[in-house]
């Protein structure tokens, strides 16, 4: 789905009042971003200000947006900031040589801003471009010279992952996990087409690296929770974050997750007077299909649920509800969805003896918090019904 924003939603102050120019020079937060409509002949970006900023890593930092409470506008402000200056390039690109390409690698493996000088073909427009998936962005534009004027500085674990070619794509995106480097900088490595082995090695449109990334990260925690043993109680977690509602329902089993996504009417997704309800499930042997309902974020949504999970040492069937209410009144991509199912589980749950008690319970504050009754879509959840159907081993004794 492609929207247009209003520019007037957001301050364009004194870095746009020179907006027709066609040559600039910035620094990169460090972001870059590789289109799909043309696969696989795709539009690959250098995102960047049009004029040197100071703090411009701020630009493409969702956890820093997350845990210092940014507002849409906040965030909005950052993201029309970046000019998209873009070349053209196949996806198998990265095997041959490809001046700008191998510049937007560079600028996607650095973890400091990094100096850039921009000419582009054309004057840009002001305008501002928006999805379910990827983030906001500025003006964009077609590139006709890019020169980097310094070194960029990278991290000797990517680099090491870079250069070994014989490491496949989800054991380098694995390995950079569990060394703290956040999801945000393993999506721009995989979608810049620098992880995997050599043969393979491919430019990877954006958005399919997003999921893609959640996917390997969640998949590799999932196989290391299902040898904890189960919790011993039922727990409701919920909390929000920037108008999107989660609640996330635990129950001591094996592992199994359901998502159900309410996107409420006139929220950015729902523009009509109805709500719009769409639900994915998985057991513990995972999905053979992709989470065509719920898509990004299913998978985004996952991956904190299987964070909590091996935090704690053990493993649940999950049901998760989120709300997507009018208060989201400008999407910003799948990366909210990811932090906002963070953020619930960040706070303490409500502990109960009893599935009975946690349904109740959960109806009672999604009515009390949101004016909504739940009872029909937890009629439809394919995981409760499971819970009801299954004879526990303890029942045979």
């Amino acid at each position: 789905m492609y929207r247009k924003f209003n520019p007037k939603d957001i301050k364009y102050d004194s870095l746009f009042k020179n907006v027709l120019m066609e040559e600039f020079s910035g620094n990169s937060p460090p972001a870059v971003f590789v289109g799909s409509k043309l696969y696989p002949n795709l539009n690959v970006g250098i995102l960047s200000p049009p004029e040197k900023v100071e703090n411009s890593w701020m630009y493409d930092a969702q956890r820093y947006w997350s845990e210092k409470e940014f507002t849409i506008k906040d965030i909005l402000n950052f993201r029309a900031r970046l000019i998209n200056s873009r070349f053209k390039a196949n996806i198998n690109d990265v095997r041959n040589s490809n001046r700008f390409l191998e510049m937007s690698q560079e600028i996607a493996m650095a973890y400091k801003p990094v100096d850039i000088e921009v000419e582009l073909k054309k004057k840009i427009k002001v305008v501002m471009d928006y999805d379910n998936i990827n983030m906001p962005m500025g003006p964009r534009a077609e590139l006709k010279n890019a020169v980097i004027t310094e070194n960029p500085k990278i991290h000797t674990k990517v680099d090491k992952v870079v250069s070994d070619t014989d490491l496949k794509a989800n054991e380098a995106i694995k390995y950079l996990y569990e060394n703290k480097f956040d999801e945000n900088t393993l999506i721009k490595l995989l979608s810049i087409g620098t992880l995997g082995l050599k043969k393979n090695r491919k430019l990877v449109p954006t958005r399919w690296s997003i999921t893609a990334t959640d996917d390997s990260i969640g998949k590799a925690i999932r196989e290391e929770i299902l040898d904890y043993n189960s919790i011993d109680d039922y727990r409701l977690y919920y909390g929000n974050y920037l108008g999107n509602y989660y609640f996330v329902l635990m129950f001591p089993d094996i592992f199994s997750y359901e998502l159900f996504e309410l996107y409420l009417p006139k929220s950015a997704w729902n523009q009509t007077d109805e709500t719009a309800v769409s639900t994915d499930y998985e057991d513990c042997f995972g999905r053979k299909e992709y989470a065509s309902n719920t898509v990004g974020g299913y998978y985004a949504a996952r991956l904190g649920i299987l964070e909590k999970l091996k935090e704690i040492k053990r493993q649940a069937s999950v049901l998760v509800i989120r709300f997507e209410t009018p208060e989201y009144w400008a999407s910003l991509g799948v990366w909210v969805v990811r932090q906002a199912s963070r953020k619930s589980l960040v706070n303490e749950p409500i502990i109960f003896d009893n599935k009975e008690d946690l349904l109740k319970k959960t109806k009672e504050l999604v009515l009390r918090i949101l004016g909504f009754k739940i009872d029909y879509t937890l009629d439809q959840s394919i995981l409760l019904k499971k819970l009801r159907q299954q004879r526990r081993l303890t029942s045979f004794f």
